[in-house]
């Protein structure tokens, strides 16, 4: 209470102004704050008839007070939320592949649980996101990844290579890594890659990688342009399998050179704070975890069964 009262005298700019903010006397107002001294044992405010300050003490003390106050605060919200419905704005920021192909989906699910979390989607992309604006930050990664952020692991998959029926009719099916030097291919920008070698992974064997030449048609950074592209014919892509079970599943694209893969990616929710996460926030990540760890499943069934 001291420490709250302390505070208040600060924000409201005097001891009456305090007492009235928080319903109680100007001498309960008085007495607590003395009493905080002490306890503390130094001055944290110098008066006056006409001014109130803060002591080099007391400005130090004050900024580690807000702290633990809204720590306090937020640990109050956590314990009341699971007696009281969840609600408030939850605030996401994702690229735009995640967003339509991971976020969309669940959002009516999501929506039918819990319908008065109002979600703020941000749709960009970025290559330092803005982690702390953000209750969640998420972030396609390679299995390299190792940012200083604080981060939580959603679900891992891996980059197939992929082609429509009506390209490899025309144009042949790829029997060897090395065939692909007499393809078109289609590829995706990414920082640190070549568009000429594309390096390969045999997924079952775990040997060294395989880096083999190309010719891309197609040099893009944009996933849904290029997944478009595969599905007209254009050539062969590397798209996470999650991305394109539905295609597999239909035969409207077919997978090639299995077991090869381009990689394994990983998806993170980065959070702002190690501190205590409020309750909407927990929810919308079991959610997602659940719901893309279940669509995961559903895509290694369906590139199995292609």
């Amino acid at each position: 209470m001291s420490m709250r009262v302390f505070q208040k005298v600060i924000d409201e700019g005097g001891f009456a102004a305090a007492a009235r903010a928080m319903d109680i006397s100007p001498a309960v107002v008085t007495r607590l704050v003395a009493d905080l001294e002490g306890y503390l044992g130094t001055r944290l405010l110098h008066r006056s008839t006409r001014r109130l300050s803060l002591s080099v003490a007391g400005e130090t003390y004050l900024s580690r007070v807000r702290a633990i106050l809204q720590d306090i605060d937020e640990a109050h919200r956590v314990a009341s939320s699971h007696t009281h419905e969840l609600d408030g704005v939850l605030h996401v920021l994702a690229p735009p592949v995640l967003a339509s192909h991971v976020l969309a989906p669940l959002i009516a699910g999501f929506r039918q649980l819990y319908p008065k979390i109002l979600l703020n989607i941000e749709v960009a992309s970025f290559k330092e996101p803005p982690i702390e604006d953000y209750d969640i930050t998420l972030m396609p990664t390679d299995e390299a990844f190792d940012a200083d952020v604080i981060a939580r692991k959603i679900s891992t998959t891996e980059a197939i290579l992929v082609a429509s029926p009506a390209y490899l009719q025309r144009r042949g099916v790829p029997a060897t890594p090395q065939d692909l030097a007499r393809h078109d291919v289609l590829r995706l920008k990414a920082p640190g890659l070549r568009p000429h070698t594309w390096r390969l992974f045999n997924s079952v064997r775990q040997d060294e990688p395989l880096d083999v030449a190309v010719e891309p048609g197609l040099w893009i950074n944009h996933t849904d342009t290029l997944l478009r592209a595969a599905l007209d014919g254009a050539g062969i892509t590397s798209v996470a399998v999650d991305l394109v079970a539905l295609y597999l599943s239909r035969g409207e694209l077919v997978r090639v050179l299995r077991p090869w893969i381009t990689g394994r990616l990983t998806l993170y929710a980065a959070l702002p704070s190690r501190k205590f996460m409020p309750e909407r926030t927990r929810v919308f990540l079991e959610y997602l975890t659940e719901q893309t760890r279940i669509q995961v499943g559903h895509a290694v069934q369906a590139c199995e069964a292609c």
